[in-house]
């Protein structure tokens, strides 16, 4: 395993598109001038992201629109 370094992120769901066999969601990242988001902000201003998700996974049904989520970043062993 590599090292326990880590970066944090904040992302807002903008939509979930459901296509039947899988989902489709899209973030961007947070952006706000008050409290923890204010921080986010500071840090990663910008930033988008859309996964697609199967329909047979139970992450299928985890992502909400409006929703805010903690997007965690940690190095993978690139052999694996």
């Amino acid at each position: 395993m590599m090292g326990e370094k880590k970066v944090r992120a904040k992302f807002t769901c903008n939509s979930v598109k459901d296509f039947g066999q899988w989902k489709e969601a899209s973030f961007n990242a947070v952006y706000s001038d008050k409290g923890e988001n204010k921080d986010f902000c500071e840090a990663t201003p910008s930033g988008e992201l859309s996964i697609t998700i199967s329909g047979n996974v139970p992450a299928k049904d985890f992502f909400k629109p409006q929703t805010n989520y903690y997007l965690d970043f940690t190095e993978a062993d690139s052999n694996s």
